[in-house]
Protein backbone atom coordinates (compact mmCIF):
# COMPACT_ATOMS: atom_id res chain seq x y z
CA UNK A 1 0.00 0.00 0.00
CA UNK A 2 3.21 2.26 1.13
CA UNK A 3 4.56 1.24 -2.11
CA UNK A 4 1.53 2.44 -4.32
CA UNK A 5 0.97 5.75 -2.67
CA UNK A 6 4.60 6.65 -3.87
CA UNK A 7 3.78 6.07 -7.34
CA UNK A 8 0.84 8.26 -7.17
CA UNK A 9 2.77 10.67 -5.57
CA UNK A 10 5.22 10.44 -7.90
CA UNK A 11 2.52 10.25 -10.88
CA UNK A 12 0.62 13.66 -9.71
CA UNK A 13 3.29 16.35 -10.69
CA UNK A 14 2.97 14.93 -14.46
CA UNK A 15 -0.90 15.23 -14.22
CA UNK A 16 -0.91 18.81 -13.40
CA UNK A 17 0.35 20.59 -16.70
CA UNK A 18 -2.21 18.42 -18.51
CA UNK A 19 -5.26 19.94 -15.90
CA UNK A 20 -3.76 23.17 -16.41
CA UNK A 21 -3.59 22.83 -20.07
CA UNK A 22 -7.35 20.84 -20.29
CA UNK A 23 -8.96 24.60 -18.10
CA UNK A 24 -6.72 27.15 -19.93
CA UNK A 25 -9.26 30.58 -20.62
CA UNK A 26 -10.43 31.26 -23.92
CA UNK A 27 -9.03 32.61 -25.98
CA UNK A 28 -5.15 31.72 -24.91
CA UNK A 29 -3.53 33.36 -28.58
CA UNK A 30 -4.73 36.11 -31.24
CA UNK A 31 -8.32 35.16 -32.88
CA UNK A 32 -7.87 35.80 -36.54
CA UNK A 33 -11.07 36.32 -38.71
CA UNK A 34 -11.03 35.06 -42.27
CA UNK A 35 -12.56 37.93 -44.71
CA UNK A 36 -12.82 35.70 -47.87
CA UNK A 37 -12.64 39.01 -50.18
CA UNK A 38 -9.36 41.54 -50.41
CA UNK A 39 -9.00 44.74 -48.17
CA UNK A 40 -11.17 47.63 -48.49
CA UNK A 41 -14.34 46.23 -49.85
CA UNK A 42 -17.42 46.32 -48.64
CA UNK A 43 -17.13 43.18 -45.96
CA UNK A 44 -13.45 43.86 -44.65
CA UNK A 45 -14.90 47.17 -43.76
CA UNK A 46 -17.80 45.66 -42.15
CA UNK A 47 -15.60 42.79 -40.37
CA UNK A 48 -12.89 45.72 -39.33
CA UNK A 49 -15.66 47.17 -37.23
CA UNK A 50 -17.63 44.56 -35.64
CA UNK A 51 -14.10 42.84 -33.88
CA UNK A 52 -13.30 46.56 -32.70
CA UNK A 53 -16.08 46.17 -30.29
CA UNK A 54 -15.36 42.57 -29.90
CA UNK A 55 -12.17 43.31 -28.46
CA UNK A 56 -12.72 44.35 -24.97
CA UNK A 57 -14.01 40.91 -24.58
CA UNK A 58 -12.26 38.77 -26.71
CA UNK A 59 -8.55 40.55 -26.74
CA UNK A 60 -6.56 40.62 -29.78
CA UNK A 61 -8.34 39.71 -32.95
CA UNK A 62 -6.96 40.14 -36.49
CA UNK A 63 -8.48 40.06 -40.20
CA UNK A 64 -6.73 37.92 -42.54
CA UNK A 65 -7.47 38.86 -45.79
CA UNK A 66 -8.16 35.62 -48.44
CA UNK A 67 -9.59 36.82 -51.62
CA UNK A 68 -10.03 34.46 -54.54
CA UNK A 69 -12.47 31.81 -56.14
CA UNK A 70 -15.21 34.23 -55.46
CA UNK A 71 -15.13 33.47 -52.10
CA UNK A 72 -14.41 29.86 -51.66
CA UNK A 73 -10.67 29.81 -50.98
CA UNK A 74 -11.20 31.73 -47.61
CA UNK A 75 -14.34 30.02 -46.56
CA UNK A 76 -12.82 26.61 -47.32
CA UNK A 77 -9.66 27.66 -45.42
CA UNK A 78 -12.28 28.63 -42.61
CA UNK A 79 -14.43 25.20 -42.74
CA UNK A 80 -11.05 23.08 -42.46
CA UNK A 81 -9.89 24.85 -39.14
CA UNK A 82 -9.08 23.53 -35.76
CA UNK A 83 -12.74 24.24 -34.26
CA UNK A 84 -11.28 25.94 -30.64
CA UNK A 85 -12.18 29.52 -31.72
CA UNK A 86 -8.79 31.17 -32.60
CA UNK A 87 -10.15 30.77 -36.24
CA UNK A 88 -13.35 32.46 -37.28
CA UNK A 89 -14.93 33.60 -40.70
CA UNK A 90 -16.68 36.85 -41.20
CA UNK A 91 -18.57 36.92 -44.65
CA UNK A 92 -21.49 38.30 -46.76
CA UNK A 93 -24.21 36.25 -48.40
CA UNK A 94 -21.85 35.03 -50.97
CA UNK A 95 -21.55 32.44 -48.21
CA UNK A 96 -24.53 30.57 -49.45
CA UNK A 97 -24.69 31.96 -53.10
CA UNK A 98 -21.44 30.82 -54.73
CA UNK A 99 -21.95 26.73 -54.59
CA UNK A 100 -25.62 27.12 -55.72
CA UNK A 101 -24.71 29.17 -58.73
CA UNK A 102 -21.20 27.51 -59.60
CA UNK A 103 -22.59 24.16 -58.81
CA UNK A 104 -20.22 23.37 -56.35
CA UNK A 105 -20.09 22.28 -53.00
CA UNK A 106 -16.47 22.35 -51.32
CA UNK A 107 -18.85 23.29 -48.19
CA UNK A 108 -21.68 22.98 -46.78
CA UNK A 109 -22.64 26.75 -45.66
CA UNK A 110 -25.11 25.73 -43.10
CA UNK A 111 -23.65 22.67 -41.31
CA UNK A 112 -19.93 23.11 -41.73
CA UNK A 113 -20.40 26.46 -39.60
CA UNK A 114 -21.89 27.68 -36.07
CA UNK A 115 -23.33 31.42 -37.01
CA UNK A 116 -22.04 33.62 -34.16
CA UNK A 117 -24.15 36.85 -35.13
CA UNK A 118 -25.91 38.35 -38.06
CA UNK A 119 -24.56 42.19 -37.85
CA UNK A 120 -26.14 44.21 -41.14
CA UNK A 121 -27.48 44.18 -44.43
CA UNK A 122 -26.69 46.45 -47.12
CA UNK A 123 -27.80 47.09 -50.16
CA UNK A 124 -26.16 46.98 -53.77
CA UNK A 125 -26.44 50.47 -55.75
CA UNK A 126 -25.99 50.45 -60.05
CA UNK A 127 -23.52 52.81 -60.46
CA UNK A 128 -21.69 53.53 -63.54
CA UNK A 129 -18.33 55.28 -64.15
CA UNK A 130 -16.56 57.49 -67.15
CA UNK A 131 -17.23 55.66 -69.83
CA UNK A 132 -20.94 56.26 -69.67
CA UNK A 133 -21.47 60.12 -71.10
CA UNK A 134 -22.17 62.29 -68.10
CA UNK A 135 -25.23 63.33 -69.36
CA UNK A 136 -26.53 59.44 -68.50
CA UNK A 137 -28.08 60.08 -64.66
CA UNK A 138 -30.66 57.40 -64.66
CA UNK A 139 -31.21 53.77 -65.31
CA UNK A 140 -33.58 54.60 -68.42
CA UNK A 141 -31.22 56.39 -70.08
CA UNK A 142 -28.54 54.23 -69.72
CA UNK A 143 -30.42 51.25 -71.06
CA UNK A 144 -31.16 53.87 -74.35
CA UNK A 145 -27.77 54.30 -74.35
CA UNK A 146 -26.45 51.09 -74.48
CA UNK A 147 -28.83 49.04 -76.50
CA UNK A 148 -26.98 47.74 -79.25
CA UNK A 149 -23.61 48.40 -77.62
CA UNK A 150 -21.58 45.70 -76.20
CA UNK A 151 -21.19 45.80 -72.38
CA UNK A 152 -18.77 45.29 -69.50
CA UNK A 153 -20.51 44.83 -66.18
CA UNK A 154 -17.80 43.89 -62.98
CA UNK A 155 -19.25 41.77 -60.28
CA UNK A 156 -17.07 41.62 -57.13
CA UNK A 157 -17.33 37.87 -56.74
CA UNK A 158 -18.78 35.47 -59.33
CA UNK A 159 -21.84 34.34 -57.85
CA UNK A 160 -22.58 37.55 -55.65
CA UNK A 161 -25.31 39.57 -55.53
CA UNK A 162 -23.51 41.94 -57.80
CA UNK A 163 -23.00 38.86 -60.26
CA UNK A 164 -26.50 37.96 -60.24
CA UNK A 165 -28.23 41.59 -60.13
CA UNK A 166 -25.84 42.20 -63.22
CA UNK A 167 -27.07 39.45 -65.21
CA UNK A 168 -30.55 39.96 -64.05
CA UNK A 169 -30.46 43.92 -65.19
CA UNK A 170 -28.97 42.63 -69.12
CA UNK A 171 -31.98 40.14 -69.66
CA UNK A 172 -34.82 42.14 -68.47
CA UNK A 173 -33.64 45.04 -70.09
CA UNK A 174 -32.47 43.17 -73.10
CA UNK A 175 -28.79 44.12 -73.09
CA UNK A 176 -25.71 42.74 -74.55
CA UNK A 177 -23.67 42.45 -71.56
CA UNK A 178 -20.47 40.60 -70.34
CA UNK A 179 -19.70 40.28 -66.71
CA UNK A 180 -16.36 40.66 -65.74
CA UNK A 181 -15.32 39.02 -62.36
CA UNK A 182 -12.81 40.47 -59.89
CA UNK A 183 -11.61 39.52 -56.69
CA UNK A 184 -13.54 41.82 -54.39
CA UNK A 185 -15.16 45.45 -54.86
CA UNK A 186 -11.88 47.85 -55.13
CA UNK A 187 -10.07 46.31 -58.26
CA UNK A 188 -13.68 46.51 -59.91
CA UNK A 189 -14.06 49.65 -58.94
CA UNK A 190 -11.01 51.09 -59.85
CA UNK A 191 -11.35 49.60 -63.62
CA UNK A 192 -14.72 51.40 -63.50
CA UNK A 193 -13.37 54.86 -62.66
CA UNK A 194 -10.67 54.02 -64.97
CA UNK A 195 -13.20 53.29 -67.90
CA UNK A 196 -11.95 49.63 -68.56
CA UNK A 197 -16.19 48.80 -67.60
CA UNK A 198 -18.82 50.68 -67.93
CA UNK A 199 -20.66 49.55 -64.38
CA UNK A 200 -22.04 47.51 -61.64
CA UNK A 201 -23.68 47.10 -58.88
CA UNK A 202 -22.00 47.81 -55.22
CA UNK A 203 -22.21 48.08 -51.97
CA UNK A 204 -21.91 51.89 -50.56
CA UNK A 205 -20.01 50.67 -47.77
CA UNK A 206 -17.54 50.43 -50.85
CA UNK A 207 -18.45 53.14 -53.34
CA UNK A 208 -20.08 55.59 -51.23
CA UNK A 209 -16.83 58.25 -51.54
CA UNK A 210 -17.05 57.57 -55.37
CA UNK A 211 -20.13 58.63 -55.58
CA UNK A 212 -20.00 61.22 -52.85
CA UNK A 213 -17.13 62.80 -54.83
CA UNK A 214 -18.74 62.06 -58.13
CA UNK A 215 -16.32 59.92 -59.31
CA UNK A 216 -19.05 57.20 -59.88
CA UNK A 217 -23.38 57.97 -61.00
CA UNK A 218 -25.58 56.12 -58.48
CA UNK A 219 -28.45 55.05 -61.14
CA UNK A 220 -30.54 52.59 -59.28
CA UNK A 221 -31.29 50.80 -55.85
CA UNK A 222 -31.40 46.59 -55.59
CA UNK A 223 -31.12 44.05 -52.24
CA UNK A 224 -33.41 46.11 -50.86
CA UNK A 225 -37.49 47.33 -51.23
CA UNK A 226 -37.20 50.67 -49.89
CA UNK A 227 -35.12 53.81 -51.06
CA UNK A 228 -31.66 54.61 -49.37
CA UNK A 229 -31.67 56.98 -46.70
CA UNK A 230 -28.22 58.01 -47.89
CA UNK A 231 -29.66 58.19 -51.76
CA UNK A 232 -33.44 59.32 -50.98
CA UNK A 233 -33.36 60.28 -54.83
CA UNK A 234 -32.42 57.13 -56.65
CA UNK A 235 -35.20 54.88 -57.25
CA UNK A 236 -35.35 50.91 -56.26
CA UNK A 237 -34.87 48.61 -59.27
CA UNK A 238 -38.63 47.33 -58.03
CA UNK A 239 -39.85 50.93 -58.36
CA UNK A 240 -38.50 50.89 -61.95
CA UNK A 241 -40.88 47.92 -62.91
CA UNK A 242 -38.14 45.36 -62.87
CA UNK A 243 -38.77 42.08 -61.44
CA UNK A 244 -38.70 41.17 -57.58
CA UNK A 245 -35.74 39.00 -57.68
CA UNK A 246 -34.10 42.89 -57.09
CA UNK A 247 -35.34 42.87 -53.64
CA UNK A 248 -33.08 39.57 -52.12
CA UNK A 249 -31.71 40.82 -49.47
CA UNK A 250 -28.39 39.46 -47.93
CA UNK A 251 -26.21 39.75 -44.52
CA UNK A 252 -23.10 40.21 -43.21
CA UNK A 253 -21.81 38.12 -40.02
CA UNK A 254 -19.61 35.97 -37.97
CA UNK A 255 -19.31 32.33 -38.49
CA UNK A 256 -16.77 29.92 -36.35
CA UNK A 257 -16.39 26.18 -37.76
CA UNK A 258 -18.60 23.28 -36.77
CA UNK A 259 -17.96 21.58 -33.66
CA UNK A 260 -16.33 24.80 -31.85
CA UNK A 261 -17.71 24.09 -28.05
CA UNK A 262 -20.80 25.94 -27.28
CA UNK A 263 -18.95 27.51 -23.98
CA UNK A 264 -17.03 29.50 -26.96
CA UNK A 265 -19.21 30.18 -29.03
CA UNK A 266 -21.37 31.63 -25.83
CA UNK A 267 -18.64 33.89 -25.58
CA UNK A 268 -18.24 35.18 -28.71
CA UNK A 269 -21.45 35.58 -29.12
CA UNK A 270 -22.03 37.59 -26.16
CA UNK A 271 -18.89 40.24 -27.41
CA UNK A 272 -20.19 40.04 -30.40
CA UNK A 273 -23.57 40.90 -29.77
CA UNK A 274 -22.09 43.79 -27.37
CA UNK A 275 -19.96 45.22 -30.62
CA UNK A 276 -23.13 44.76 -33.29
CA UNK A 277 -25.26 46.81 -30.85
CA UNK A 278 -23.29 49.74 -29.17
CA UNK A 279 -24.35 52.87 -30.31
CA UNK A 280 -21.17 53.94 -32.12
CA UNK A 281 -21.06 50.44 -34.48
CA UNK A 282 -25.25 51.57 -35.40
CA UNK A 283 -24.04 55.43 -36.56
CA UNK A 284 -21.16 53.63 -38.23
CA UNK A 285 -23.21 51.09 -40.06
CA UNK A 286 -25.76 53.90 -40.73
CA UNK A 287 -22.75 55.96 -41.59
CA UNK A 288 -21.94 53.13 -44.63
CA UNK A 289 -25.27 52.90 -45.60
CA UNK A 290 -25.58 49.87 -44.21
CA UNK A 291 -28.52 48.80 -42.22
CA UNK A 292 -27.98 47.80 -38.55
CA UNK A 293 -29.66 44.25 -37.86
CA UNK A 294 -27.97 42.64 -35.44
CA UNK A 295 -30.03 38.06 -34.91
CA UNK A 296 -28.55 36.22 -32.84
CA UNK A 297 -27.27 32.74 -33.40
CA UNK A 298 -30.47 30.28 -33.54
CA UNK A 299 -32.14 33.42 -35.54
CA UNK A 300 -28.85 33.79 -37.49
CA UNK A 301 -29.03 30.24 -38.61
CA UNK A 302 -32.95 30.36 -39.64
CA UNK A 303 -32.00 33.32 -41.96
CA UNK A 304 -29.30 32.04 -43.33
CA UNK A 305 -31.39 28.83 -44.27
CA UNK A 306 -34.38 30.85 -45.71
CA UNK A 307 -31.68 32.59 -47.66
CA UNK A 308 -30.06 29.49 -49.14
CA UNK A 309 -33.50 27.78 -49.88
CA UNK A 310 -34.63 31.71 -51.46
CA UNK A 311 -30.99 31.99 -53.59
CA UNK A 312 -31.65 28.70 -54.76
CA UNK A 313 -35.50 29.15 -56.12
CA UNK A 314 -33.70 32.36 -57.88
CA UNK A 315 -30.65 30.31 -59.75
CA UNK A 316 -33.18 27.75 -60.88
CA UNK A 317 -35.66 30.33 -62.20
CA UNK A 318 -33.07 32.10 -63.65
CA UNK A 319 -30.93 29.82 -64.94
CA UNK A 320 -27.79 31.48 -63.37
CA UNK A 321 -24.61 29.04 -63.50
CA UNK A 322 -20.55 30.59 -63.46
CA UNK A 323 -18.11 27.93 -64.00
CA UNK A 324 -14.72 27.48 -61.54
Amino acid sequence: MAHLSRRAILAAPLLLPLAAHAQSPYPSRPVRVIVPFPAGGGTDTWARLAIEGMQPDIGTMLIDNRGGGNGLIGTEAAAKAEPDGHQLLFTITTHVQVPVVMRRFTYDPIKDFTPIGRLSYTALVFVVGPKVPAEITTLQQFVEWSKGKDLSLGNYAAGSHGHAFAMMLAREAKLKAVNVAYRGENPMLQDMIGGTIEGGFHSMAAAGAMVRDGKLRPLAIAGTRERSASLPNVPTMIELGYSDHFGFTGFSGLFAPAKTPQPVIDKLAAAFRTSANKPETKEKLVGMDTVPAYLPPDEFKVQMEKSLKQWTEMVEALDLKMDG
